[in-house]
């Protein structure tokens, strides 16, 4: 059944993800915080608004944006890395009252697995787990997905996803030559571009709302195992790890998500 969709950030993600929908039928609204870009966003097939977030209120029609859909997907990353600074937490509380005040009845909150802690234990995470991030980003999160999933003005599910990566993007090449290197035996969380936006899609289809799902493929290698193997695949210089130190991490479960949506993972990580 043909859906109407609001996407809040159509960058490397959200951009594949609207034309995806649209192929499916879905009418989609999509934001862009550059006008440069309004161009791409029309030539996909998206209608296109220009959408901005600051900590003194949202820039563009966001209003017009909302209007006429019911569905919101929220993808937005907090940004931390280059803006330490930046309360994302007020950015995103100025977007509740516009939701209220428009049609939009389910949110589809694109979040991450920082929101749990790593530990020298390397305890295996499921949505049970304790909710405990040990960076600035990972708080700002918990607190958005906290601020959407209690307003009653509408159904909100949250998505945690993992690491993301695609054909064209992965995080070996960043590691690639890289020296002493932290937790080499920390798990690999990771989750491909494609097997996210079959996720939402899949969400958006079978309808689950209030609910809260984990997404990392399987299998979990070691970074060290895993980047090197990737790296020497890619032909590119391999990274140098600090095994001198107890590594510290996580493994990320998504049972949950695999049993509920009927899921099989397209992308797995083979080293």
């Amino acid at each position: 059944m043909s859906k109407r969709i609001s996407i809040i950030g159509c960058g490397w993600l959200g951009l594949r993800l609207s034309k995806y929908l649209i192929d499916k039928s879905h009418w989609v609204k999509g934001s862009t915080t550059s006008t440069s870009k309004m161009n791409s966003l029309i030539s996909a097939g998206i209608d296109p608004y220009y959408i901005e977030m600051f900590e003194d209120g949202i820039k563009g029609d966001l209003t017009a944006c909302l209007s006429g859909s019911d569905i919101l997907i929220l993808n937005i990353p907090p940004g931390l890395r280059k803006q330490p600074e930046k309360d994302f937490v007020k950015q995103m509380t100025y977007m509740i009252p516009y939701i209220e005040q428009s049609d939009i009845t389910k949110v589809l909150f694109i979040s991450s697995t920082s929101v749990y802690a790593d530990d020298v234990s390397i305890p295996v995470i499921t949505e049970d787990s304790t909710l405990d991030p040990d960076s600035e980003s990972g708080k700002q999160l918990l607190e958005v997905e906290r601020l959407f999933q209690n307003n009653q003005g509408f159904q909100t599910t949250i998505l945690r996803f993992a690491g993301l990566f695609g054909d064209e993007r992965h995080p070996a090449t960043f590691l690639s030559g890289k020296t002493n290197l932290k937790n080499p035996e920390a798990p690999v969380n990771l989750i491909h571009q494609k097997d996210c936006i079959h996720i939402i899609s899949t969400i958006i289809d079978n309808e689950i709302w209030n609910d809260t799902f984990n997404a990392s493929t399987t299998p979990h290698p070691s970074r060290q195992d895993y980047y090197s193997a990737v790296c020497k695949q890619m032909h590119l210089p391999l990274p140098e790890f600090d095994n001198t130190s107890p590594s510290v991490g996580k493994c990320i479960n998504s049972k949950k998500l695999v049993q509920l949506l009927n899921y099989k993972f397209q992308v797995k990580l083979n080293n």
